[in-house]
């Protein structure tokens, strides 16, 4: 697969509670991802960004909540997350600081 498309595979981490404890106590890291990305995709760009050995990926697709703007009904977009579990011994630090 080329670079340009694995670069655009990850969106964004996904910095909550959940994936903080999830981080902590089974070494899994979560991504908001393309919604058409698949696993070894989703491996592959998370082993180059990140320069880490990937042992397993799990992905969920979340569907959109249904909010009301103003009057009328409307929808939030569906998306993909993945969680990306790594190899003993490597990390990925978010909080640069």
């Amino acid at each position: 697969m080329n670079d340009e498309k694995l670069m655009k595979v990850l969106l964004a981490p996904r910095v909550t509670e959940k994936s903080t404890t999830a981080a902590d106590q089974r070494r899994q890291f979560v991504f908001k991802v393309v919604r058409d990305a698949s696993k070894p995709e989703i491996r592959q760009a998370v082993e180059k960004m990140f320069e880490v050995e990937v042992e397993s990926v799990q992905v969920l697709n979340v569907r959109g909540k249904n909010k009301m703007f103003r009057r009328a009904p409307g929808k939030r977009p569906d998306w993909k997350k993945a969680y990306v579990k790594l190899k003993p011994g490597f990390d990925i630090d978010f909080g640069g600081a």
